[in-house]
């Protein structure tokens, strides 16, 4: 094939071993050949992504409201079902620190909400102004 025919074409002239001697060139799409191995890499990251779990956090006050509670133990339902680890936070503020217990019940309505899908990996305990509890998958 002719240089000319291959600009046609819409090829290009690619160095691909500089270091040898003579250099070796080829005459190919680069566009494309870009584009395969942006694709290869792709597909690479995908395959090792479900080794990747991450944690997600689902944040509460003391005086959640029981729908809004329920909403966010839906969507914590949602992360451990696609594997993914919960880590539940209770914050306080003020004179709440004094009633500590409906963090405890908050934590503990959310761990029986979950228990078919999650197991607690880290008990609910006190941190300064902020309660956690981690669940993980089952």
């Amino acid at each position: 094939m002719a240089i000319s025919q291959a600009r046609e074409l819409g090829l290009d002239l690619v160095e691909v071993a500089p270091t040898s001697e003579p250099p070796v060139c080829r005459i190919m799409d680069y566009g494309k050949w870009l584009y395969e191995q942006k694709r290869k890499i792709r597909e690479s990251h995908k395959k090792s992504q479900h080794h990747n779990l991450s944690l997600k956090e689902v944040r509460l006050r003391p005086v959640t409201d029981q729908h809004d509670l329920s909403i966010k133990l839906n969507h914590a339902r949602e992360f451990l079902e696609k594997g993914h680890k919960v880590q539940f936070t209770v914050f306080f503020r003020g004179r709440q620190l004094q009633h500590k217990e409906q963090g405890y019940a908050l934590l503990e309505q959310a761990t029986e909400f979950l228990q078919d899908l999650a197991k607690v990996e880290r008990p609910s305990r006190l941190a300064n102004k902020r309660m956690t509890l981690l669940l993980v998958p089952k």
